[in-house]
């Protein structure tokens, strides 16, 4: 009985939702993530979402830790299943946000933040359609903080919640996951 593996007692002790909540926990946090994200991406229905969230809520030292884990733990690489399972721009923003290095620190260029704020209204309001390319790379290669300081900066400078704006322009939700990631985080790290 005392030389079992734990995570193996838990499992056959337990069962339903019980279950599955010890056993994610039993789990160190990358080795936690990577079972979430296996789950969402290769179960009966891939929940995009809980992906996303999971994916745009790490810093990139994380995301690093979590791929190893991943492949190690299921025998293929994160990006692989991300492509097999996904598709469009959803698909181009997670494998970027993945692939893209980025600041942890909560270091911001407030010109580079008018800049991106900018760029993101011509990228959509401002245009007929939305210009998808600006903003996957402007949500996957910034900081938290500077996210969040996109968001505070667009609003000032157009009257308008960048979140609300995002709804309206047809553009995938995915993006809409990264503000309130980044604006958690900051809370957090304050």
């Amino acid at each position: 009985m005392y030389h079992q593996d734990l995570y193996h007692r838990l499992a056959t002790e337990l069962s339903g939702n019980h279950k599955n909540a010890m056993l994610l926990w039993v789990l160190d946090p990358a080795g936690r993530d990577a079972t979430i994200l296996n789950q969402a991406l290769n179960g009966d229905i891939t929940d995009l979402r809980t992906a996303t969230e999971v994916i745009c809520s790490r810093t990139p030292s994380q995301l690093q830790i979590m791929k190893q884990t991943y492949r190690a733990r299921f025998g293929c690489y994160l990006e692989h299943d991300i492509t097999e399972r996904t598709y469009g721009d959803h698909q181009k923003i997670l494998l970027a946000y993945l692939g893209v290095p980025r600041n942890e620190g909560p270091e911001v260029d407030p010109s580079a933040v008018t800049n991106d704020a900018r760029e993101l209204y011509r990228a959509g309001e401002k245009r007929v359609g939305t210009d998808e390319r600006a903003f996957i790379r402007i949500f996957t290669e910034s900081s938290r903080a500077h996210l969040v300081s996109i968001a505070n900066a667009y609003q000032h400078m157009y009257a308008r919640s960048l979140e609300k704006v995002m709804l309206v322009s047809n553009f995938l939700e995915t993006p809409l996951i990264f503000l309130p990631c980044a604006n958690q985080a900051q809370k957090i790290n304050k």
